[in-house]
């Protein structure tokens, strides 16, 4: 049975290429229980394969969904569960050349996260990756963003982890317990379907008022929640498919000094961090512009039951933000970022769920044009960078004993925006995930110390 996509996650497969890979992945590191190693834990992976092969719903339903179009979807794109599913093709193995930096695992999932995913299976895979030098194990999991967005992903996550060190029947990953609605999956997911449509429909004439002026204030370089004109830098240029990926942690107790001293969001410390770090990097590079950069920061719509019934699903607006990198004092870019975030959430409400999409494709839709020839010569970009911030679990977390030490998020650049910025918020720590085109942005592991160097700053500024 083909189930109807929604346009919220079909777009992701449209805008789809060899040069831009659409799918969001997550690096995880975990330490072994005492008195087990890595070795211990690929035991208990082997016998969860063994387990979800003499099963038949040994693998999660969303797990399971691969795309396909057909006459009876006009052409458009659907989901059909995969009969011949084979687990193996999705669960992979690897290991660490000694001695196992971390450096080796950063480059490994460069690599890994730079293939396409097989149209012809459902869009994910899974790595467990053994040899680190501390004894530590890491996972890297991929999975297409017409499957899920960050939140979505950190929501099935969460259902294979613990906050319960002695517990030892934790599900694999791709065995997650699914909460499921009346009527069955396929009903919920059409109906699902049928609702987003109808619903766009009924909400277009509504949110015309509110998207009229969130453009008049864009058009007039007001501050926006919409952005058309960004100045040109060296991220905004066509990209390659390879990848390369840096990834570090900050206590979040510093963020959050900062952002109780300076009275903003803890979020707007997070994109003052990456605004710094933006700065240093284009100043070393000699490409600094004079206009400040624009970022597009998603917000998430999701509500406490927006998922869809197998857990997945794709509830995302943006807000277009300010990063006054054209300011050399910290906590003035600071205060100039919380403003701008201000502004674009206050553009922002009043606005239902489907308005809030209807205007951040708005936002987004010159982004259509990046891939026309020569384009990039001709048109400002709309926006500079992406960064987001999604939210983790709020407790030290266990996967079987073995305790969660790192979550750090992968996502994608695109054609036109050749780096990616994305962070996680997991116990008492923040994680950066940097994601850049490995030929358009050189020597990118150097922004992990621009980091560093400017959460530093901004500690000294607003102590003063």
């Amino acid at each position: 049975m083909l189930l109807p996509m929604p346009a919220t996650s079909s777009m992701f497969l449209l805008a789809e290429a060899r040069e831009h890979p659409m799918h969001v992945g997550g690096m995880q590191l975990f330490r072994p229980p005492e008195g087990m190693t890595a070795l211990d834990v690929r035991a208990l992976f082997d016998a969860a394969m063994s387990d979800a092969a003499s099963r038949r719903d040994g693998v999660a339903p969303l797990l399971r969904k691969r795309p396909r179009r057909s006459v009876t979807t006009l052409g458009q794109w659907g989901w059909e569960i995969d009969e011949d599913f084979d687990l193996e093709h999705h669960v992979r193995r690897s290991a660490l050349p000694a001695p196992g930096r971390v450096r080796d695992l950063l480059a490994l999932v460069s690599r890994l996260h730079s293939t396409l995913l097989d149209r012809h299976r459902p869009l994910w895979e899974m790595h467990l990756i053994e040899g680190l030098e501390d004894g530590r194990f890491a996972t890297y999991t991929k999975i297409h963003h017409a499957l899920v967005d960050g939140v979505s992903s950190l929501r099935l996550l969460a259902r294979m982890l613990s906050d319960d060190p002695g517990r030892r029947d934790m599900p694999p990953p791709w065995a997650m317990p699914l909460r499921r609605r009346a009527g069955g999956q396929g009903a919920a997911n059409v109906g699902e379907a049928m609702r987003e449509v109808l619903a766009l429909v009924a909400a277009t004439p509504a949110a015309l008022p509110a998207v009229a002026r969130m453009v008049n204030r864009a058009r007039h370089e007001q501050a926006a929640a919409l952005s058309f004109v960004a100045p040109r830098t060296m991220f905004n240029v066509p990209i390659t498919g390879a990848r390369r990926f840096a990834a570090q942690s900050w206590p979040t107790a510093r963020l959050r000094r900062v952002s109780r001293a300076a009275g903003t969001t803890l979020n707007d410390v997070v994109l003052a961090m990456s605004a710094g770090a933006l700065r240093r990097y284009l100043l070393a590079m000699d490409a600094l512009p004079d206009a400040p950069l624009i970022a597009m920061v998603p917000v998430s719509l999701h509500g406490t039951g927006s998922a869809s019934a197998d857990g997945g699903g794709n509830l995302v607006g943006t807000i277009m933000c300010s990063l006054g990198t054209q300011l050399a004092d910290p906590g003035a870019r600071l205060a100039a970022i919380s403003a701008s975030m201000t502004d674009g959430k206050q553009a922002m409400q009043g606005l239902t769920q489907v308005q809030a999409l209807a205007a951040s494709a708005l936002g987004i839709s010159p982004l259509a044009l990046s891939y026309l020839p020569l384009v990039h010569d001709v048109l400002r970009p709309p926006f500079n960078i992406v960064i987001s911030n999604v939210p983790g679990p709020h407790r030290p977390m266990y996967w079987n004993g073995a305790r969660l030490d790192g979550l750090f998020p992968l996502s994608i650049p695109l054609d036109g925006q050749a780096l990616n910025i994305t962070c996680t918020t997991y116990y008492d720590a923040i994680g950066f995930g940097i994601v850049g085109c490995r030929r358009s942005v050189p020597r990118l592991q150097r922004l992990l110390t621009d980091l560093d160097e400017e959460l530093a700053a901004l500690e000294l500024a607003v102590a003063g």
